[in-house]
């Protein structure tokens, strides 16, 4: 990338590809659009189209953020698990989430992205993250239930990005999806377990039940026709299914499992369409949806105001971490010289 490039407004430098000859555009455009045609991989290297690369940016960061955001949720119950191996369990999974969030961050940096410039933008409200961890978990249920359903969303919508066009971000994927498909089988392995205690045990799983399901549903987003990138983002292959595509899966794969728990799905038009081969369900509360988005959710304040603490009382080990690089590589240049 060119060292003359400017920051663009999605917090990425601008390509110098406008400067681009027409005639040299047109066919730089034409390759593109075979490689996609093909279904073949953009790397970092290859020349794309600025709508591409701003939807990528948009897209990562926005996965990368939910990721570290998400850590907060069941890293509350480190503290206050029942036991020493639901203690280290947490300990795993809220680990994994950060890592995701470091291989997320790399692959935006891939297309000019800055990772200190992507913080800024989150925890100033400027960009956003999933609506999903901006609502309580007050009961130990809760940790099983984000498992169960939360991972369980993350793996319909993810499993199709390891085929994403752009590279870094679908090899980044195979990783994340091996690590969230544990952490949904963990969630439900907590869950039978409450399941098969006392009656507060599954009353508690129950009631976790009931609260995180709508929520759950409305992770992948608004209905199709009230999608502006879907369209698009497909039209690239950035992402492969439409939002009501993977809702659906997400149902149908959820029903069976619940049934096994012994727990009730909150929606009275939840019901199997021989017809259509799958579950009719309820209309999510999409104005619910938008109004978290734009955040009023129950969390929203709570969530990004630890962000911002944990990332100012960070500086120091930052600027220890790049004072000790710069002294690293001040060394390694004697060295050579001598």
């Amino acid at each position: 990338m060119s060292s003359s490039a400017s920051p663009s407004p999605d917090g990425a430098a601008e390509r110098p590809q406008e400067r681009l000859h027409p005639q040299e555009h047109t066919h730089l455009q034409e390759h593109f659009d075979r490689t996609i045609a093909k279904d073949q991989r953009i790397e970092p290297r290859d020349w794309m189209p600025e709508g591409y690369r701003k939807t990528l940016v948009r897209q990562i960061a926005q996965h990368a953020h939910s990721e570290i955001i998400g850590m907060q949720p069941e890293g509350d119950w480190i503290t206050r698990a029942p036991s020493l191996r639901r203690k280290a369990i947490l300990f795993a999974k809220v680990q994994d989430e950060a890592g995701h969030g470091l291989y997320l961050y790399s692959a935006a940096e891939t297309l000019g992205a800055d990772r200190q410039d992507l913080t800024e933008r989150l925890i100033e409200g400027r960009q956003k993250y999933s609506s999903i961890f901006n609502y309580p978990t007050p009961t130990f249920a809760d940790v099983g239930v984000i498992g169960w359903f939360v991972d369980g969303a993350a793996i319909c919508n993810q499993v199709p990005l390891c085929r994403s066009s752009y590279g870094p971000y679908a090899r980044a994927m195979v990783r994340v999806c091996k690590e969230e498909s544990f952490h949904q089988r963990q969630g439900y392995e907590l869950l039978m377990t409450m399941m098969r205690g006392t009656e507060e045990q599954r009353a508690m799983v129950q009631d976790a039940v009931d609260r995180w399901w709508w929520p759950s549903l409305m992770m992948f987003g608004p209905p199709d026709e009230d999608s502006p990138n879907s369209a698009q983002s497909m039209a690239w292959r950035i992402k492969r299914h439409s939002n009501d595509e993977l809702r659906q899966k997400f149902v149908d794969m959820t029903v069976p499992q619940a049934e096994k728990l012994g727990v009730t799905l909150p929606d009275p038009e939840l019901r199997w369409n021989e017809e259509r081969g799958q579950h009719d369900f309820g209309r999510p509360d999409f104005t619910e949806l938008m109004r978290v988005i734009k955040g009023d959710g129950p969390c929203n304040a709570e969530r990004v105001g630890r962000r911002r603490t944990a990332h100012e009382e960070g500086a120091w080990v930052r600027e220890a971490a790049a004072a000790h690089a710069a002294k690293q590589a001040r060394r390694e240049e004697k060295e050579h010289a001598a």
